[in-house]
């Protein structure tokens, strides 16, 4: 299918040193002689004047022509280096589109460049995806990740467990096609030991998956408890800055703080919240309702206590009333971290049973906070083995594993289950192939590449 031309500022919004415009398209010498006034040597760097229609230099740059198939999109592709004005650049783009107005050459849409790399083999989808998450990365482990997976070792993973798979098939298909045979071909080619090792091989390549994810998503973390319980001090000694007004008035806090952090690299949004209680203020009640809505929506809580009035009873209520809702509100597989404060003002007071103590005034314990946060998560430090991965790549893992839990078990009464055996081979490699977009529906692609920044 021939696509019309391309083009669009491949750099950030702002000022800058240097700024590109970018153009792609089957065929593209129109605009190469509209703009840049001759020929250009492919693959060469060439500086020269960008010309508007009557001849006068737009501004000064370097120009470099990259002939199809050798290039990012597959097609003809022309860069246009030039100053990095906001102005200069929106100037150069429109003479790109007048120059190429023959043929058609309109403004790319979010993420259209990448996606034509895309639909030329020039990279599969789980590639295509970690550019984006390679600009996206907020951290150093998410952006080694991420160009991990564009380098193709996310991609090189779901092939070998994909190949595995589809000889495994052949087998159940070749016993399928002839019954006759005497030779049982499922037995002699080891069928069982080939699902148990692809097996295994996918729970490898999911752990690593899952946590690719973490360094992509991070996890949210909400801090709750009752007012002046050190909430906003917590906040600010994990953030190592001064976040959230911290005073000793009940009730200071009253919307929601959020600031992100990352600890061994994967990223923690933490979140301060309005103290728990009964209150008939009527701002206050609000920013306690907001509290609430932080705490459903996350991934983690951490449920802080003032060791200072541990010994109180109305405080000891408070805490059980908090304790109870948190139950009643959260999904079970939320984890509820029970941390008690002020430390530094209670040094002899016993903790209870598997609780953290801290001072968020003076950091300690802060560290074995960090730990903890790191092990509910689920983080293994091994970072240079993970690569970049999404919650879409995880969950077609996960319905591989179901589809080869299925086939195991129909392996196992082979003599009578071989067609569904196969079927379930089938759609385990349907899930794979997801990943990499050899069998993605088209409004997937739409979705994957509309996040893409313009001019990627």
């Amino acid at each position: 299918m021939r696509r019309e031309p391309i083009a669009a500022i491949a750099t950030a919004p702002g000022r800058g040193a240097v700024g590109i415009v970018r153009v792609s398209g089957a065929d593209i010498s129109a605009v190469i002689q509209g703009v840049c006034g001759r020929t250009l040597k492919a693959r060469e760097a060439t500086y020269l004047p960008f010309r508007a229609a009557d001849g006068s230099p737009i501004d000064q740059g370097l120009a470099i022509h990259f002939p199809a198939p050798h290039s990012y999109t597959g097609e003809d592709v022309l860069e246009l280096q030039a100053h990095g004005g906001p102005v200069v650049l929106q100037l150069l783009l429109a003479r790109c589109l007048e120059a190429g107005a023959a043929i058609g050459v309109r403004v790319a849409r979010a993420g259209e460049f990448t996606e034509r790399a895309f639909l030329n083999d020039k990279i599969d989808l789980a590639q295509a995806e970690a550019i984006a998450d390679l600009i996206d990365a907020s951290t150093e482990a998410a952006a080694r990740s991420a160009s991990r997976s564009l380098s193709g070792e996310f991609s090189n993973e779901v092939h070998a467990l994909r190949d595995a798979l589809v000889h495994l098939r052949m087998l159940v298909e070749a016993t399928l096609d002839f019954p006759e045979e005497e030779i049982d071909f499922l037995q002699k080619a080891d069928a069982q030991g080939q699902l148990t090792r692809l097996g295994e091989s996918l729970a490898r390549v999911m752990q690593r998956a899952r946590q690719g994810v973490l360094l992509r998503e991070g996890i949210k973390v909400v801090i709750a408890g009752q007012p002046n319980a050190g909430k906003s001090s917590l906040l600010n000694a994990l953030a190592g800055a001064e976040l959230a007004i911290v005073t000793p008035v009940a009730g200071t806090t009253r919307d929601v703080v959020a600031h992100s952090i990352q600890i061994e690299g994967v990223p923690l949004h933490v979140i301060d919240t309005a103290g728990l209680r009964e209150s008939d203020d009527v701002v206050e009640k609000i920013g306690i309702e907001r509290a609430w809505s932080q705490i459903e929506a996350a991934d983690a809580v951490l449920f802080l206590h003032d060791l200072t009035r541990a010994a109180q009873a109305d405080y000891q209520a408070a805490d059980a009333r908090i304790a109870t809702l948190l139950r009643a509100k959260l999904p079970a597989a939320v984890p509820v971290i029970d941390l008690w404060n002020k430390r530094d003002a209670a040094p002899d007071v016993a903790l209870p049973a598997d609780a953290l103590g801290l001072s968020a005034r003076t950091g300690h314990g802060l560290d074995a906070l960090r730990r903890k946060l790191l092990a509910v998560a689920g983080w293994q430090a091994a970072p240079e083995g993970v690569f970049i991965a999404r919650e879409r790549h995880l969950d077609a893992l996960r319905r591989v594993d179901a589809h080869l839990r299925q086939a195991d078990a129909h392996l196992a009464a082979r003599a009578q289950a071989l067609d569904l055996l196969a079927e379930e081979l089938r759609l385990a490699q349907n899930a794979l192939n997801e990943i990499t977009g050899e069998f993605t529906p088209d409004d997937l692609l739409g979705v994957i590449f509309s996040k893409f920044c313009i001019g990627k």
